[in-house]
């Protein structure tokens, strides 16, 4: 049986610990990626993320945690999410990231799962490389507010 994933991979010129603790650190991790966040992610630890689309939040469970090498998670809809922290060269980090268990022949749910994993990291590495947000995700957060109904256009765009 061929089970459907989505897979997405970066190098971010940054070290193995600060690409690591962006995940963990609720004072990082929303600077690219939630609203907020209810603590850290440590080994078994249970979470309530707010994500940047009003509305949108989910229950996080981590199961596996090793220090700079490797976080896993499952959202409450049963989906794993697998973090893989490797040294790719002085001072540079190889992030990957695999979300599994979808429902079979969810295509919808993979290829959406690909983008925003995509965003989340390319956000990231603009950030920790250039101390800046590209506000990737937030840009996207807004733009699928819209698509709901929700909010109304910048008046800065």
């Amino acid at each position: 049986m061929t089970q459907h994933c989505a897979k997405v991979a970066i190098p971010i010129r940054s070290p193995l610990s600060e690409v690591f603790n962006s995940f963990t650190d609720p004072t990082q991790i929303t600077k690219f990626w939630l609203q907020s966040t209810s603590g850290p992610l440590l080994q078994g630890a249970t979470v309530q993320w707010q994500f940047l689309v009003p509305g949108a939040v989910e229950t996080v469970t981590v199961h596996e945690f090793q220090v700079n090498r490797q976080l896993t998670f499952s959202w409450s809809d049963g989906i794993s999410v697998s973090l893989q922290f490797i040294e790719y060269g002085v001072g540079t980090t190889l992030l990957s990231v695999e979300a599994s268990g979808f429902e079979k022949d969810d295509i919808e749910a993979i290829v959406g799962a690909t983008e925003g994993f995509t965003l989340v990291l390319c956000d990231l590495k603009t950030l920790l490389e250039s101390g800046r947000s590209a506000n990737l995700v937030k840009d996207k957060a807004e733009l699928i507010s819209r698509s709901h109904g929700q909010g109304s256009p910048r008046s800065d765009a």
